[in-house]
């Protein structure tokens, strides 16, 4: 080996290299550590609020030695930025993916078009996009262009004032489209940098906010995150600030009155008529009012009856409903037979609910002076800054700042409110924050201040959102993953525990079968883990579960390389090389199969990379991390090692006295046995394809969209009975034990083609009620929700997906298997260039696919662990389509070379030869794969564990393939040509001796 004094320089200073980019998470979790300890010592268990407070007491104590030195000068702040980051299955956190609503942008663009073709275009398009995968925007355009005459260049479309600089009258819709999809893409990236900034101001470390391509969708990643309803609050409040003039309470008194008794007169006929004469109108009353649980009362005093108490004389309050009655009154105040009752000057009044102070039942109406426009007098455009602050007497208040032209409306607008002695409303996204009066005269400089009954939290948040700007449309969360900090935990525990049993697994087989040779690769692993992990930390990459799982999987499979070189080494001084010649060939022989496997492999972890997401890229750097670095270090590492031992003439055995003889004289007529093996394998894919048609797969959330919670209690719960409990509840509901018997994993698919917030709390709400009689008696539902660091009971992790983005999921999810088996062919066919090897090596390939999905479909009903069909799985399908291949790419490399050195020899025979010379390599690290995928398994936790066991399918029936169906088939396509060859041949030297 050439330049081993750079090599060595090159390993040391790499090694070292990684040793201090680890440094900084070492320090970073040696003071969270300390922080734990002194909050823990600090907070009894006993008080209540625990969690929270002890939480604060940590971040306390970790801001007040923030910027302390704690080595060699390096701070907790420095080293927290520098740290190895942990994903949300670690460190608990939220992962949502928010689809911008393009339909209110082009809403907006229009400014809100009345016109009859442009909004029959948008409705086509919602119906259209639930079966479609295209952006709505060409859907629109689309459905627009069906509409006879229909022009994008009308005035009363978009050629509007807004965009008389870019859209004339005279337009074609062709030349129209260009513009609206730069508007549209321009007001995504708008979104993007509000959310952007709203979350910088956040507080969390190591925050992730990435477009999703031109979808509308935008990724955000809050590892540590644990207020769920604060992160979703931030993110989908479109911050639409308005300042509007309200009425007096009072004034509406004598309105609520009359739509008591106009309600009393509709709802009594109305419980009277059977469903069949109901009118289209009163059908949606009926809707609306079937669940609550007054129904044997309605039209008593529909509106009286639910009044908590009236607003205070002179106030802007008109009276206090009961949280739960507010879809109730609003349906009652939007129907026209109530709102014709408004008189002439309150007819266009606008009713608004206040803000609900944390813990309240109650909420408070509002109506607003609105126009028929519905326009605010002031909007919060005008804001140029926001913060939080205080009142004189201690409440929670946020300031803010208004450009000129705001500055001189407000002040118009306080001097209308101080001389009419009334308030002020000030409302953001629909919700009154609060409305005070002036007592002290206009207000002019453009400052005014927000108070209301809300904590420093949300004070803090609300300045967040007003000094980021306004959304330029909704944001709908269309797929949420919210995993509690104590499941993280245990996933790093279980994580860490299946990484040292799996590396100490590997570590004694080596040393088992090639003694002090084994020694030698063990030490190249152990500097193969350090460059993964120092790689991993230098790049800021993210370590997640099945990053983990990749880790110890490149252990395994890292172990192939020295497997390779050591038994090439081996028939070396079988031959009766000398040991320097035998280790230098060994060496170069090998590596044509090492880089061959390798790069097969890679191939497929690049697509996953490429198709994946969230954790799943997680697996996908670990394992190319981890293929680049296991090639130094089995190359050069171990190299180093065995140079030094043997220059000496010391003697170096490649086996123990247990392994010696193993595998020697192997003799197996793998090609006379081809037929029994394609009557076997045929057997196993016909039963898989009926499976697959008969039961199909248990398809996750990730593929048909739909919400899954995973709920732990106190003690063991039967599933079947829950699942039985929530179906009346929910109607499609699936509910099955998720590693331990106390522990279940919910999945839904109520109401899945709805997005919001409401609607969110509404399932989870409904959860908590339907599984109370199986908590712990006095659990509220935000602790049972809440899932907190030491939260015994209660929902660890949720998950939401959207329809619409699981069809993208599952879209990509086919376009990265078929990806990888068309880039697979193309790679083969160049490197032994002949399509016969490419063939055998994707029927292989799809052999083992179609067996993994078989067994999928045959045991998921009964396995005792989670098997469904989701990212994860494909995950694994792709790790398998490579460990297959570079099983197989060995094989064929071998019999390639053997081919070329025996030209005389039968082609079946030459095959055979070099099938029995690599089955030691083949069993050797098909063994050592699966003890450590086992490990896995075992140990490894639930949320991995049929990810796992599709890669042990995948090891063993790769295994066999690469013997019994790659080769084979390979054989069969290749032996007219080969036998044509072999007799052209014969001929050749026939007549050279006859010469």
């Amino acid at each position: 080996m050439q330049n081993k004094g750079l090599i060595k320089l090159f390993a040391l200073v790499f090694g070292l290299v990684c040793i201090y980019q680890l440094s900084f998470t070492f320090i970073a979790g040696s003071a969270e550590d300390k922080a734990k300890a002194f909050a823990k010592q600090k907070i009894s268990e006993e008080v209540e609020n625990y969690s929270s407070l002890r939480e604060q007491e940590e971040t306390r104590y970790l801001d007040s030695i923030g910027n302390e030195s704690i080595f060699a000068g390096i701070t907790y702040n420095t080293a927290k930025e520098k740290e190895l980051n942990k994903g949300l299955d670690l460190k608990g956190g939220i992962n949502v993916i928010l689809q911008i609503s393009v339909k209110d942008i082009l809403r907006e663009l229009s400014n809100h078009s009345k016109n009859p073709a442009f909004n029959q275009a948008l409705a086509n398009a919602d119906e259209t996009q639930k079966s479609s995968q295209d952006d709505y925007v060409e859907i629109f355009f689309s459905e627009f262009d069906k509409i006879a005459d229909a022009r994008l260049a009308s005035p009363d479309i978009f050629a509007n004032k807004t965009l008389s600089d870019d859209i004339a009258y005279d337009m074609t819709n062709e030349q129209v489209k260009p513009v609206i999809r730069r508007r549209i893409d321009e007001s995504i990236t708008s979104a993007f940098e509000v959310l952007r900034k709203r979350i910088d101001k956040f507080g969390v470390t190591q925050p992730n906010i990435q477009r999703l391509g031109n979808s509308g969708r935008i990724l955000v990643e809050l590892p540590g995150a644990k207020d769920v309803d604060r992160v979703k609050g931030l993110l989908q409040s479109t911050a639409q600030l308005e300042f509007w003039h309200v009425f007096k309470g009072q004034e509406l008194i004598p309105f609520l009155s009359q739509a008591n008794d106009r309600l009393k007169s509709i709802l009594k006929p109305e419980a009277k008529k059977t469903a069949d004469s109901k009118t289209t109108e009163e059908e949606d009353i009926d809707d609306l009012l079937a669940d609550t649980e007054e129904e044997e009362t309605q039209g008593e005093n529909p509106i009286f009856d639910l009044l908590v108490a009236p607003g205070n004389q002179g106030g802007p309050v008109i009276a206090t409903f009961a949280l739960k009655d507010t879809a109730k009154m609003n349906t009652y105040l939007r129907m026209p037979q109530v709102r014709s009752l408004l008189p002439a000057e309150q007819k266009y009044a606008k009713f608004a609910w206040g803000l609900v102070p944390e813990g309240s039942e109650t909420v408070e109406l509002y109506a607003l002076k609105a126009n028929k426009n519905n326009e605010p007098d002031l909007s919060g455009s005008v804001i140029t800054d926001a913060r939080q602050t205080y009142t004189p007497v201690g409440g929670v208040a946020v300031s803010m700042e208004m450009n000129g032209k705001g500055a001189k409306k407000w002040e118009e607008m306080t001097t209308v409110a101080y001389n009419n002695q009334s308030q002020i409303a000030i409302v953001l996204d629909n919700t009154v924050y609060s409305a005070p009066g002036l007592s002290k005269g206009p207000i002019s400089g453009g400052r005014s201040e927000i108070t209301g009954q809300f904590t420093v939290t949300e004070g803090q948040d609300l300045a967040n959102v007003l000094r980021a700007g306004k959304l330029p449309a909704s944001a709908d969360i269309v797929q949420s993953e919210i995993v509690g900090p104590s499941l993280g935990q245990e996933a790093i525990d279980s994580g860490m525990m299946s990484f040292m049993i799996a590396l100490a697994l590997v570590l004694v087989w080596m040393i088992f079968y090639y003694g002090r040779a084994g020694v030698y690769a063990d030490i190249a692993l152990a500097v193969n883990i350090l460059f993964i992990f120092g790689i991993l930390a230098g790049l800021g990459a993210v370590l997640t579960l099945p990053g983990i799982a990749g880790i110890v999987l490149t252990i395994g499979m890292s172990v192939d390389a020295n497997v390779l070189i050591f038994e090439r080494i081996k028939e070396e001084l079988a031959k009766g090389k000398a040991q320097v010649d035998a280790i230098r060939d060994g060496f170069r022989n090998a590596l044509s199969s090492i880089l061959d496997a390798n790069i097969t492999t890679g191939l497929t972890g690049i697509i996953l990379l490429v198709f994946g997401t969230g954790p799943i890229k997680g697996f996908a750097t670990t394992l190319l991390i981890g293929i680049c670095t296991s090639l130094f270090t089995a190359i050069f590492i171990t190299r180093m090692f065995i140079d030094k031992y043997g220059k000496n003439g010391k003697s170096l055995d490649f086996s123990t006295a247990a392994t010696k003889n193993l595998f020697k004289n192997v003799n197996i007529n793998f090609i006379g046995k081809r037929k029994i093996a394609y009557i076997f394998s045929g057997v196993l894919i016909v039963v898989s394809l009926a499976s697959l048609t008969l039961n199909g797969l248990n398809q996750g959330v990730d593929f048909v969209g739909g919400r899954t919670y995973t709920v732990r209690f106190d003690q063991a719960v039967n599933a079947t009975e829950i699942e039985n409990q929530l179906a009346e509840v929910f109607g499609s509901v699936e509910a099955k034990t998720f590693g331990a018997a106390n522990q279940l994993k919910i999945t839904t698919k109520y109401k899945v083609d709805e997005e919001g917030t409401a609607v969110d709390n509404e399932i989870s709400e409904k959860l908590f009620k339907s599984l109370t009689e199986y908590l712990p008696s006095g659990i509220t539902y935000s602790q049972f929700s809440a899932g907190g660091e030491d939260a015994k009971v209660g929902v660890m992790s949720s998950m939401k997906v959207g329809p619409t983005i699981a069809d993208d999921i599952k879209k990509a999810s086919i376009f990265a298997v078929i990806g990888s088996l068309i880039v697979v062919f193309l790679y083969i066919l160049f490197r032994f260039r002949k399509w016969q090897f490419s063939l055998g090596a994707v029927a292989a390939v799809f052999h083992d696919v179609l067996i993994i999905l078989g067994i999928f479909s045959l045991t998921y009903s009964f396995m005792p662990f989670n098997m469904e069909i989701d990212q994860a799985f494909i995950a694994a399908i792709l790790t398998v389509v490579g460990y297959s291949l570079n099983d197989t790419v060995v094989v064929f490399d071998r019999i390639r070379e053997y081919f070329n050195d025996h030209q005389g020899r039968k082609f079946d025979k030459t095959i055979n030869a070099a099938l029995n010379s690599t089955i030691s390599r083949t069993l050797n690290t098909s063994l050592t794969t699966l003890l450590v995928l086992l490990a896995i398994f075992i140990f490894g936790g639930e949320s991995i564990r049929g990810f796992m066991f599709a890669l042990i399918v995948g090891v063993i029936v790769g295994t066999y393939s690469s013997l019994f169906i790659a080769t084979p088939v390979m054989y069969d396509t290749a032996k007219k040509n080969s036998e044509d060859l072999l007799k052209k041949k014969e001929t050749e030297t026939a007549e050279e001796d006859i010469a």
